[in-house]
């Protein structure tokens, strides 16, 4: 009896180590994704005040407000940080990217009319894509139809390692520059931190088959005009 106690011990622990070890092994594997998003994005994050110059700030979408007129806490701050940069000197032109046809909403024509409105940014200076319907196609989209080759990416900063890591492998020489988020919580931030690491395997997993965007449109030279004026 003792003999087979003790090999049921053995078997055990086997088993218990076995366990962990296949753990460990998937937790690695699913973080790969979120490191190299993390590793990639490092020495290209600037406060708003230290972003270098560039001739486009391109602006993520996301969702707005219930009343769909206004843009969500989140969206509001994205704005409020690419007005900041525009007014500053730092972008000359900004580049609204995200859903035209939202749940919440018509994100680009939100996100327009706020800057114009009520952020005093030109509208001749304001360009939108309604097709940006997600990270990737964002950036895909500002490369291949808008031409942009070097920009400055809003967004909060849970995300900003993401955005900055799929625009540069997708062609545009983009740096991050975090949003503000008055009224965003800590709950909602966890949440939102948590669910952009579990994305980052999507975005990878984009990269590497080098996905087409969901819309495909032809060149706008929106930007290059807006620049001209």
């Amino acid at each position: 009896m003792t003999d087979r106690a003790g090999r049921t011990n053995r078997w055990r622990r086997r088993l218990t180590r076995a366990a962990a070890l296949a753990l460990a092994t998937v937790l690695l594997a699913s973080s790969l994704p979120w490191l190299w998003t993390s590793i990639s994005a490092r020495g290209h994050v600037y406060a708003p005040t230290e972003a270098p110059a560039v001739d486009v700030v391109i602006v993520l979408g996301t969702a707005v407000a219930e009343d769909g007129s206004q843009p969500g806490v989140r969206l509001a701050g994205r704005l409020e940080t690419a007005a900041g940069l525009v007014h500053g000197g730092q972008a000359r032109v900004v580049l609204v990217s995200g859903d035209g046809g939202g749940t919440s909403g018509d994100e680009t024509a939100t996100m327009t009319s706020h800057l114009t409105e009520r952020l005093g940014v030109d509208a001749q200076r304001v360009v939108a894509d309604p097709h940006g319907l997600d990270t990737y196609d964002s950036c895909l989209r500002a490369r291949e139809v808008y031409g942009v080759r070097r920009a400055l990416i809003v967004t909060q900063s849970y995300h900003l390692s993401r955005a900055v890591t799929l625009c540069r492998h997708l062609g545009i020489e983009a740096d991050g520059v975090p949003a503000r988020c008055s009224g965003c919580g800590t709950g909602l931030l966890v949440w939102k931190a948590a669910r952009d690491y579990l994305a980052s395997g999507k975005a990878a997993w984009d990269a590497i088959r080098d996905r087409p965007p969901a819309v495909t449109s032809p060149a706008n030279p929106g930007i290059s005009h807006a620049l001209n004026r």
